[in-house]
């Protein structure tokens, strides 16, 4: 039995998560739930699963959780710092890191601090703070599983592979709005922005689709994960999704990993590697997808993919700062203060305009994080 905390679990990764586990409670429980705000399904969950421990990182909620599950044998903690802390319980086989954003770097850390396995979901973590997580992982000896689709496809065509990478593929639905011109983007709404055609994700995820930020953060997450330049790694619009993301071997060779558009899959991945265990979910048929086609990215109209690539070459707090920018820009689209192709023009000027530090430490991070937000 794997004991698995979940940071992150009201979100659509955690609560996707929690049906992979429902479907194997011979194989996984539930160990801990962290959830942000949303304290009504926090609750049900914990009723459901039944974990030792729940954070509510919003403290004002604290009382309507503790209240609610006063009968039960589930401890009850509040804030982020809890959130941490409990990354510590020897009692964890597992964690998956699922919480969107910068907010998940430090919890995330403490987990493989303490020597915990961690699946991670949360590609902020990576971007920000790619050198001191890997650094930490192989200090403690602690393997990064990845759970997002691309970075888990790239994982599964590596395993058993010994020799180099020559290129890696990533594969990007293109978003809602693929083929659009600038001056078509200029007039879309938050409502088209948020309607993905394949993917079923949260609203801050499927923004960063849409202006292809997402797969951005995607490149700098897999320099990370697979050791390679952000120069080798190629960026290719598959509309379908289908072909979840490939890699070229020194010999020409290419292999890929393929199925239905879900994260189930994934996330089950992690959870039970290095085996495979059954799932429920519908294959692949190929006769549904008679054409697989890829494309370039149209990078003149999607600005945001050449902002990630140019803030990794740059390294340093660079990364930290577009993330700090581009999270504070998407809340702003939803919040309809700005327009959807301002997002990266609002990122560009926080990154032209940033103190840079080419080495920084955690604290310099926080620091940054914290500069660009309030700026």
């Amino acid at each position: 039995m794997k004991r698995i905390a979940i940071l992150g679990s009201t979100g659509s990764i955690g609560t996707q998560a929690l049906n992979v586990i429902r479907r194997h409670r011979d194989l996984f429980a539930v160990e801990v739930l962290c959830a942000g705000s949303n304290a009504d399904l926090l609750i049900s969950q914990a009723l459901e699963f039944a974990p030792n421990a729940v954070v509510i990182a919003d403290e004002s909620k604290y009382q309507q959780v503790q209240q609610a599950l006063l009968s039960t044998d589930v401890k009850v903690f509040a804030g982020e710092q809890s959130m941490c802390d409990l990354m510590e319980m020897d009692s964890i086989d597992m964690v998956l890191a699922a919480i969107v954003g910068f907010a998940g770097l430090r919890p995330t850390l403490r987990a493989i601090e303490h020597g915990h396995p961690v699946a991670l979901a949360n590609k902020e973590t990576m971007v920000v703070a790619g050198a001191l997580v890997t650094q930490a992982a192989m200090r403690n000896r602690v393997p990064i599983l990845p759970v997002d689709s691309e970075h888990s496809a790239i994982f599964q065509c590596l395993v058993g592979e010994h020799s180099g990478i020559d290129k890696i593929l990533l594969t990007a639905s293109g978003g809602p709005f693929r083929g659009m011109s600038r001056q078509q983007l200029a007039s879309v709404t938050l409502e088209q922005a948020l309607h993905h055609p394949n993917w079923s994700m949260g609203r801050k995820v499927t923004i960063d689709s849409a202006t292809l930020m997402n797969k951005g953060l995607e490149v700098i997450e897999a320099k990370w994960l697979f050791g390679v330049e952000a120069t080798d790694i190629e960026v290719l619009v598959h509309p379908q999704s289908v072909v979840h993301s490939m890699v070229q071997f020194k010999d020409g060779s290419i292999k890929a990993q393929l199925g239905i558009p879900t994260m189930e899959t994934p996330i089950q991945y992690a959870f039970s590697f290095p085996d495979r265990i059954e799932s429920h979910l519908p294959r692949l048929d190929f006769s549904n997808y008679p054409n697989l086609t890829f494309e370039k990215p149209d990078r003149e109209a999607f600005r945001c993919l050449d902002l990630a690539y140019g803030a990794i070459a740059r390294g340093g707090n660079m990364p930290c700062v577009m993330n700090a920018a581009n999270e504070v820009a998407v809340v702003r689209f939803i919040e309809g203060e700005l327009g959807f192709l301002d997002i990266a023009d609002y990122v560009e000027n926080a990154m032209q305009s940033a103190h840079f530090i080419a080495n920084p430490t955690l604290e310099d991070l926080l620091q940054t994080d914290k500069t660009i937000r309030n700026q």
